[in-house]
């Protein structure tokens, strides 16, 4: 029952350990919420740390759309489930 914030930022640090039970089937910006599914699902405890950023724009060299976003509920949703 923990909740996140942002699962999105892209800072993430963990042990190596975690990453090698897990079976990743991403291959882009979908790392995020399956990672974060994942964990979930494991119960395995966390603690977020608030950074501040400056978001960028397309002009500035942001790559990620509103179909990532989609894709992101749709991982989250799939993997918590199945």
């Amino acid at each position: 029952r923990q909740k996140i914030t942002d699962e999105a930022t892209g800072f993430k640090v963990f042990k190596r350990e975690l990453l090698d039970k897990i079976n990743l089937r991403c291959r882009g910006f979908e790392f995020c919420p399956e990672f974060t599914a994942e964990i979930f699902k494991r119960r395995v405890s966390f603690v977020e740390v608030p950074i501040e950023y400056n978001a960028r724009g397309i002009l500035e060299g942001k790559k990620i759309k509103a179909r990532d976003g989609f894709m992101a509920l749709w991982i989250l949703v799939k993997r918590r489930f199945c």
